[in-house]
C-alpha cells in the first residue's frame, strides 16, 4: 500500500507550532525551528502504512513523534522483507542530508502507529542553506542513522536471535515509551527474517524469564531490566554514539512519549 507520495494522501496535513514530541526537531534552537515551524504538518497514519517505495523519488521528511515507529525494509528477490532499522522520536526519515529528490533505496513503512510531522524537502534544504548549525544538527544525525545501520549489520551477522529479538523489542520501548507494544508475532518474525515458530519459542522463553508477557496482537515488556540482560551490546552502543554525537536526542527511561523535548543524563546538543 502506497501511502504518501503526493496529497492525495491525506492532504496537506495539520499545521503545527511545536516539534510535538519528536527529539531531533527539539534539539533546535527557536530560531532554526522557526525556520521549519511553518512547513511542518502533522499527518496520521495506520501500522503498515507505506511511506514510500524503493525508487520513489523522496519529496517528504517525516519525523515520528510520541509512540510512532517507522522501519526501513530492504525487499529481497523472493518476495520477503527485512528490516535494516528503525527510527522513533530520536530521529527522521527521508532526504535527511542529500540534496534534491534522490531515488528511494528501500521501503519506509509505519511499524507503530502514531502521529507523524511532515516536512516538504525542498523546505529544509533552504533552511539548511539558511543556517549552519541546523544543517550541522542534520549532519550529526545522519552519522548516528549510519552507525546505527553499522551496528545492526554487525548484530545480525554475529548474534543470535534470542539476542537479537530482545534488543528490538528494547529499541522499540526506548522509542516509543511504551511498555505495550503493538505489534503481532508474526510481524517481528518478519522483520527478523526468521519463522514465527522460532520467534514463538524465543518469546515463549522470554516470558519464562520474567521479561516480557506475549499476548495477542501485542507484546508486554514486564521487565524492563530483565530484557536488557537477554540483550546483545548493540544496542547499548548505538545510544554511546547518540550521547556522544547528538547529546539528549536518544529517548530515556524517564522521558514521556509525546511531551516534546527532554534532556536528561547526558550534555546537549550544541551545535
Amino acid at each position: 500500500m502506497r501511502v504518501d507520495t503526493s496529497e492525495e494522501a491525506g492532504g496537506h496535513g495539520v499545521a503545527v507550532t511545536s516539534s510535538g514530541g519528536n527529539n531531533l526537531l527539539g534539539a533546535l534552537r527557536p530560531a532554526d525551528f522557526a525556520l521549519l515551524r511553518g512547513h511542518l504538518r502533522r499527518i496520521d497514519r495506520p501500522a503498515g502504512a507505506v511511506l514510500y517505495e524503493p525508487g520513489d523519488d523522496v519529496r517528504h521528511v517525516y519525523f515520528p513523534c510520541g509512540q510512532a515507529l517507522l522501519s526501513f525494509m530492504v525487499l529481497l528477490e523472493d518476495g520477503r522483507q527485512v528490516e535494516i532499522t528503525s527510527i522513533g522520536r530520536e530521529g527522521a526519515v527521508g532526504g535527511i542530508v542529500s540534496q534534491g529528490r534522490l531515488p528511494a533505496f528501500s521501503r519506509a513503512v509505519v511499524q507503530m502507529e502514531g502521529p507523524l510531522l511532515r516536512l516538504d524537502g525542498v523546505e529544509l534544504e533552504r533552511a539548511k542553506e539558511t543556517s549552519p548549525p541546523l544543517r550541522n544538527l542534520f549532519a550529526r544525525y545522519a552519522d548516528c542513522l549510519l552507525a546505527q545501520v553499522f551496528q545492526s549489520v554487525a548484530c545480525n551477522a554475529t548474534h543470535s536471535i534470542d539476542q537479537r529479538t530482545a534488543k528490538w523489542l528494547l529499541a522499540a520501548h526506548d522509542r516509543t515509551g511504551d511498555e505495550t507494544l503493538t505489534l503481532t508475532q508474526e510481524q517481528l518474525a518478519s522483520m527478523l527474517a526468521v519463522g514465527r515458530p522460532y520467534i514463538s519459542r524465543v518469546l515463549g522463553q522470554m516470558k519464562e524469564a520474567g521479561a516480557v508477557d506475549p499476548l495477542r496482537g501485542r507484546i508486554r515488556i514486564t521487565d524492563v531490566d530483565r530484557l536488557r540482560g537477554l540483550c546483545c551490546g548493540c544496542h547499548a552502543a548505538v545510544k554511546r554514539h547518540f550521547d556522544e554525537v547528538l547529546g539528549g536526542v536518544y529517548p530515556r527511561a524517564n522521558e514521556v512519549a509525546g511531551h516534546g523535548m527532554v534532556i536528561t543524563n547526558g550534555p546537549s546538543f550544541r551545535p
